[in-house]
This record gives C-alpha cells, structure tokens and sequence, in this order.
C-alpha cells in the first residue's frame, strides 16, 4: 500500500522522460540510473552490447530492491529504439557538445541520450540535438554517468514537471 502511494505521488508530480544509455559499461552507473529513473517516474532504456548482465550483483545492489519496479527497456541497438518510437524527441548529451543543456527547453517525453563511459557518443551522432553541461574550463574532462543522468533529468523534470 506505501509503495503503491508513494508511485502515484510520483507520476502525479513528475512528467516522463526517457533515460536511454547507449552501451553502457559499468553496472553502478546503470543501477543508479535505474534509481533515478524509478524516483521520477522515467523510463530507462538500455542499447546494446551492454559492458555487464543485469543479472550481476552490482546493477542489483545499486538498484537495491525497487530494481524490478524500473520500468526498463532493452534494445538490441539505437535504430530499434528509433523505430519503436519513431517520433522521438531526442537529446544527445556529450562534452563535445556546443549548445549548453541550460539552453534547451525540455519537454515531456523527451528522450536525454548518453553514451558509454569511456567512449561517450559516437560524433556522427552530435548534431544540433547534442547538448553539455556546462563545467569550468579545464577542470575536468567529464563527470560520471549516473551524475550526468540525475543532473540533466532534474532539470528537465523542473521544467515540464512540477517540482516543488
């Protein structure tokens, strides 16, 4: 009964998006992006090859027990997810990036897309959808996946959602 509470104040406050990892390596990231995706009614999506098996230890544990409530798609590569939802509106998220993700207005259903963590998105891919977040000038080259996920996605959640 709390959980199922505890769901419909999420979905009442929070407007979808969809988290998509492309290629992912390392399964913390990914169980933690499983988290955020939970916490705000999101749904995550993984393109394979994945670097792990979501049956591993280390998805699960970072997921903890609301793991199975992720409401979690697995494609077998980006052009199936393209063509499952073919009118997509998609954000590539990359350092090399030039427009800042504080210039973008998000929208519900929005698709925020990140690449694996050691070789990030492929260029061809980096477009005038392709968005960064903004870091000082060499201090570091990247942040961690998961960060990246939870800053970009609250953002967008605080401007379609309802935030408080």
């Amino acid at each position: 009964f709390v959980f199922f509470l505890f769901k419909e104040l999420i979905y009442n406050h929070f407007h979808q998006m969809h988290l998509v990892l492309v290629e992912p390596e390392i399964p913390h990231n990914t169980g933690a992006a499983g988290r955020l995706a939970l916490a705000t009614g999101s749904t995550l999506h993984l393109v394979k090859p994945l670097g792990f098996s979501l049956d591993e230890k280390s998805v699960r544990r970072t997921g903890l027990d609301y793991w199975k409530d992720v409401d979690l798609r697995v494609w077998e590569n980006f052009d199936e997810l393209l063509s499952a939802h073919p009118h997509a509106r998609i954000w590539f998220l990359s350092t090399k990036a030039k427009k800042s993700a504080w210039s973008v207005e998000f929208q519900e259903e929005d698709f925020l897309v990140f690449g694996r963590e050691t070789k990030g998105l492929p260029e061809e891919w980096l477009d005038e959808r392709a968005i960064r977040i903004p870091m000082k000038e060499g201090s570091t080259r990247s942040l961690n996946l998961s960060t990246s996920v939870a800053i970009v996605l609250y953002e967008a959640q605080r401007q379609v959602g309802q935030l408080k």
